[in-house]
């Protein structure tokens, strides 16, 4: 009787297992959304935000940029929506523009309080996008074009984030990456107390830790992931539009993942018609089809410029979205951290006139600071260095991508405030017990600030660790605004140069309200910070957040949380640096605006956001950031016309590729055509710059674009205030491509006198790749 017992029993329970594992796997707590959105901006005439250099203007692509956002909620509870934009940094009056038609669109879904819009710290990006004085100056003011290019994105990107909410899981996972990242400011650094540098094994955080969104349906659909390193691996000279090397990094990964996933994309182009393997040139692929293809080049010739619509542009694009399948695309984004005193330029920092190391505390040579140049692992090519570091960050997400198991389970949740840095009172412990009360100061840059960094020094005589000033440069100062004793006092001992804070006219010329916030998932806290926090100053920051969610044994949390900080998100309000680095006044610590005590400022406040996450209770929402936008002033010339010689149309080749022309991969294939400026049209979702390859006799198949690292779009007038242009386009081949007849198009569009805009095209010759 027992044993028919075991017997009946046995397949009931094996069922039953069979089903609770099967529930393990595919149950979700949570609706996982991703979506992208180009938000390139203006190519063209823009000064580029980063490097502060009037003499860098955009001139076209490197590759574009983009916005890519993941929405995590609750089915019937909460939910938090994270942006990552390819530019410098957030901004205010960028965030309370998109907030404002989210708020049109989806009601209460998404508020500030449990939206973040974070910077990958591009800088190679289109300013004059932020409302503050002291960051348009370089750009001539607001360039609303820049603006609405990232307004319009970014909310495009939350609406396919939204449409695409499904059922499904998040993983986390880390893993050190020890090669993409050197501290530029080491003697600031080594400044912080001795036994807290023991208690870490490297002077930058190596760590990446990294999300990967799986769909129940579809499987992975995207990852996110935060890693501290500088976008300064294109430098101050460039002119080419470029998420430089964590924009780079999403581009490989994205690749990486629809040419090893769906197997929808040929690896080879058949006699027919099959859609050619086209890949970033850092991911293998085996290549066996080759054909003397010679005769069949010669059969196609360049053709004459051409009238077209900008419709074309888009539907020529090789990721167009007219091409997408049924499933959502991959998005994977390399978010910015605490990368305040990190350089992606690994191989150290040199003088440029003997080739020696920079002087270790003041990065200078022979006192001048202009000569002190980092160097990226591909010096003296910026492009290679790009490529690297890029790489480097890409094959680690992979890495961590295939091996992620850790589910994210439990609440979402998210607390937020905005606080007046300029006089906020911060209590701080002192040595041997009790505590002291401190101020924050109104914002003020220092001498050092003028000097810059290793990844891009200033001018004239300005040094990094200048803690006194000089005469002149007071003189100069004091006919903007001369700081007043109590500022003096409090921001010591930086010398100030220029009191940003209290200079108001013709409106303000730094932020002073800034917002914190604090987003959960799970057993991941994300801490969006305003700034750039030094790599001490990030540990602290999470450290302190860390212990009030594990106090006590939390329930909570446990011992089982993540910590990241996004850096640059929701606005910009330069560093933060420790109080021990901030004595030392190199740019970091002279451009931590509001003073010594701003670390602990933020450390007090972000202690209370956690608290409220830990209790359940409400914070007080703060005093609210202005909207500036209809002050703004802007000095950038508009487009007048676009013209051609007598005879030559837009579209035209100025320069073909020779006859008969057979090239090799690594080859670097040049065309110029006659052009316009490239802002009469942003050619948002489209492209500039497209390489095709003949599939069958006469069938032209999109292969790379103004969104490949391999392809670059270069655009200039021979004269500065010259109504005609060109475009030169650079294809250099790389390793993967196929063998196969080539050739290279150009989409523009050219203002006529009388304002209208008319959308032109052009064709090379085609050429053979063997």
């Amino acid at each position: 009787m027992v044993t028919l017992m075991r017997v009946t029993w046995l397949p009931i329970l094996l069922l039953l297992l069979l089903q609770s594992c099967r529930g393990v796997k595919t149950a979700s707590k949570y609706l996982i959304g991703l979506g992208s959105y180009d938000i390139t901006g203006p190519v063209a005439d823009v000064n580029m935000m980063g490097y502060a250099n009037m003499d860098q203007i955009a001139s076209g692509i490197h590759f574009r940029l983009r916005a890519r956002s993941f929405i995590v909620a609750e089915p019937q509870g909460n939910r938090v929506l994270f942006v990552n934009i390819d530019a410098c940094m957030a901004s205010q009056i960028v965030t309370i523009k998109v907030l404002e038609r989210l708020k049109a669109r989806y009601g209460d879904l998404y508020t500030e309080n449990n939206v973040a819009v974070s910077g990958i710290h591009t800088h190679a990006g289109p300013g004059g996008y932020l409302q503050y004085v002291v960051y348009i100056i370089t750009s001539l003011g607001f360039v609303h074009q820049s603006f609405h290019a990232l307004v319009d994105g970014i909310e495009q990107s939350i609406i396919q984030a939204h449409n695409n909410l499904r059922s499904g899981s998040i993983f986390v996972n880390k893993g050190e990456l020890l090669d993409a990242g050197v501290n530029r400011s080491p003697s600031a650094y080594l400044n912080n107390p001795a036994a807290e540098r023991s208690k870490y094994k490297y002077d930058v955080d190596k760590d990446m830790t990294l999300l990967k969104f799986s769909d129940d349906e579809w499987g992975a659909v995207g990852s996110f992931n935060w890693f501290a390193t500088h976008g300064t691996s294109m430098s101050r000279t460039n002119s080419l539009i470029s998420g430089d090397n964590k924009g780079a990094a999403a581009r490989f990964m994205e690749d990486w993942f629809d040419q090893n996933s769906s197997g929808n994309v040929s690896s080879e182009v058949s006699r027919g018609n099959k859609i050619p393997r086209r890949v970033s040139d850092i991911i293998p692929v085996v290549e066996n089809y080759h054909h003397e293809l010679l005769e069949l080049a010669a059969s196609f010739e360049s053709s004459s410029g051409k009238s077209t619509t900008r419709f074309m542009s888009i539907a020529r694009r090789v990721r167009s979205a007219l091409r997408q399948a049924d499933r959502p695309r991959f998005v994977s984004a390399f978010c910015q951290t605490n990368c305040g005193d990190v350089s992606p330029n690994v191989l150290g920092a040199f003088c440029i006139d003997t080739g020696l190391p920079c002087d270790f505390n003041h990065s200078t040579c022979g006192g001048k600071n202009e000569l002190c140049y980092g160097r990226g692992p591909g010096y003296p090519d910026e492009f290679e260095s790009t490529r690297i570091i890029g790489e480097r960050q890409f094959k680690k997400a992979v890495e961590l991508f295939n091996a992620a198991s850790e589910q994210l389970n439990g609440k979402i949740d998210f607390r937020h405030t905005y606080v007046d840095f300029s006089k906020h009172n911060v209590t701080i412990p002192e040595q041997g017990g009790g505590t002291n009360s401190v101020k924050t100061c109104p914002a003020a840059m220092g001498f050092a600030f003028a000097a810059g960094t290793t990844d891009g020094p200033g001018a004239f005589d300005f040094t990094q660790g200048d803690d006194k000033g000089n005469a002149f440069w007071r003189l100069v100062r004091n006919l903007l605004k001369k700081p007043g004793k109590d500022q003096v006092e409090c921001q010591h001992p930086k010398p100030i140069l220029l009191d940003t804070g209290e200079m108001k006219k013709p409106y303000d010329w730094a932020p002073s309200i800034l917002p914190l916030q604090i987003l959960r998932i799970g057993q991941l806290v994300i801490l969006s910070v305003p700034g750039e926090f030094s790599t001490m100053a990030g540990r602290r920051l999470r450290d302190a957040v860390k212990t009030v969610l594990t106090k006590g044994n939390s329930k909570e949390f446990g011992s089982n949380v993540h910590i990241v900080i996004a850096g640059l998100t929701n606005t910009y309000s330069q560093y933060v640096t420790t109080f021990e680095e901030y004595q030392i006044q190199r740019y970091e610590g002279a451009s931590t605006l509001f003073g010594p005590h701003t670390l602990s400022a933020y450390i007090q406040e972000f202690k209370k956001l956690a608290s409220g996450l830990v209790k359940g209770h409400s914070v007080e929402s703060g005093p609210q950031p202005p909207d500036l936008l209809n002050k703004q002033i802007s000095l950038l010339p508009p487009v007048i016309v676009d013209a051609t010689p007598i005879g030559v149309k837009f579209g035209d080749l100025s320069l073909d590729v020779p006859k008969n022309s057979t090239f090799k991969r690594g080859d670097n294939v040049t065309v110029v055509f006659w052009s316009a400026c490239p802002r009469n049209d942003l050619m948002t979702e489209g492209t500039f710059a497209l390489v095709e390859i003949l599939g069958g006799k006469d069938t032209w198949v999109p292969a790379y674009d103004d969104d490949d690292f391999c392809l670059r779009f270069i655009w200039s007038r021979p004269a500065k205030l010259s109504a005609r242009s060109h475009a030169t386009i650079k294809w250099i081949i790389p390793k993967t491509a196929v063998s196969g007849v080539y050739r290279i198009r150009h989409f523009g569009a050219a203002k006529s006198l009388l304002g209208s805009i008319k959308h032109f095209r052009g064709s090379s010759s085609a050429f053979v790749v063997a």
